[in-house]
């Protein structure tokens, strides 16, 4: 098992929790609905992402630590061992090598810890799409490319939305900078904020649209989806009366299905649970269905396809939830080129039909999602 994401995993769990022990004694206010983070700086786990060596560095200086503390408890708790307990600890305080702290702490905003509170759904992803067009074009135009008409305006040129930098940082950061603006490091404003504009809710929907945005574009520039993306969430009624939300799928290999009313439904697949998208008017079959015209949008957002071109389009969502391969409409069958969210490119022959999806969901399994936003691992 790799040890760095359960490393920085164990980090964010253990701010978080000071960050709620803080809320539960009163030391910690409110911003945007959340809890505020009260130091002006936080474990830049970013940085221990892409460093190995600094990571491993803190885990020994971590180690090292425990022993000093285990080494002082001892020392106290047995006179006779006193002296050498308390010398094995000092020489391990001594040894730990410590990262350096402006290496180690980042600079924190009120927000760094706040979670998204959407969902990531259709309707919030339906919501950012009119904030954006109101708010975000004239800078970063009609795909997030920093091609806007008032980009040549400014003193610094926006930047290009559909690349990695929307999963650079945490969901909270981007929150405030979405609210608040952004500074270069002389503290100038080089975007202003929207606080006056759009609540706390706005800007999570406006930046579930962004991310969709960018994995449209990025799989129509580059043939893969670069950064990984969950389906849109939204409910689903099935056919023995339940109505579910598509992301309860999660722990289950799931197909999405796009089909418009009157559409053969595929068969049923024990590899698979089956979910069938539909634009909004009813689909007669057995089986759930996802009818929302708001989820039909977006998921031809991700697709990079017109939503008019999204019928017979099929997906496929892994057991960790994250959307994995998709497949184009009218195509005979399932081959490892299907799979746009991986590890590396499919190899030289891609066997098709029944033997090629067998195989694009070895790789499903074998490859499994290892996403890190913002440092975090998700």
């Amino acid at each position: 098992m790799d040890w760095l994401p359960e490393l920085l995993a164990a980090l964010d769990a253990a701010q978080r929790g000071l960050l709620a022990l803080l809320a539960a004694a009163g030391a910690a206010g409110e911003v945007h609905g959340q809890t505020a983070w009260p130091f002006a700086q936080r474990v830049a786990t970013e940085v221990l992402a892409i460093d190995r060596a600094l990571a491993r560095s803190l885990v020994v200086s971590l180690a090292l630590a425990l022993l000093a503390v285990a080494a002082g408890l001892l020392g106290v708790l047995w006179r006779r061992a006193r002296w050498p307990a308390w010398s094995v600890a000092a020489g391990a305080l001594l040894l730990a090598p410590w990262p350096p702290p402006s290496l180690l702490f980042a600079p924190a905003l009120p927000s760094s810890f706040h979670r998204s509170t959407t969902g990531f759904s259709a309707a919030a992803i339906a919501r950012g799409g009119e904030l954006y067009r109101t708010h975000c074009t004239g800078c970063h135009g009609d795909h997030g490319r920093g091609e806007g008409p008032r980009a040549a305006t400014l003193a610094v040129w926006p930047p290009d939305l559909t690349g990695a930098l929307l999963w650079r940082r945490t969901d909270g950061e981007l929150l405030w900078h979405v609210l608040h603006g952004v500074n270069d490091h002389r503290g100038r404003q080089t975007m202003s904020g929207f606080a006056d504009r759009i609540d706390a809710d706005g800007a999570w929907a406006l930046l579930d649209f962004m991310q969709a945005q960018a994995a449209g574009q990025t799989l129509r520039r580059d043939g893969v989806w670069a950064q990984p993306i969950r389906p849109p969430d939204g409910p689903v009624r099935c056919d023995d009366g339940r109505k579910r939300s598509l992301h309860e799928w999660a722990g289950q290999r799931l197909r999405i299905v796009a089909l418009n009313s009157g559409d053969a439904a595929p068969r049923e697949d024990p590899r698979f649970d089956t979910v069938v998208l539909s634009p909004g008017k009813p689909v007669a079959q057995d089986g759930c269905v996802m009818s929302d015209p708001q989820a039909w949008q977006a998921f031809a957002r991700i697709a990079a396809v017109a939503p008019a071109q999204l019928a017979g389009m099929q997906f496929l969502v892994d057991r960790r939830g994250w959307l994995r391969a998709r497949s184009a409409a009218g195509q005979g069958g399932w081959s490892e080129a299907d799979l746009v969210c991986r590890a590396d490119a499919p190899s030289p022959v891609a066997t098709q039909a029944a033997s090629g999806l067998d195989t694009l969901l070895a790789r499903m399994d074998a490859q499994p999602v290892r996403f890190v936003k913002g440092g975090v691992p998700h």
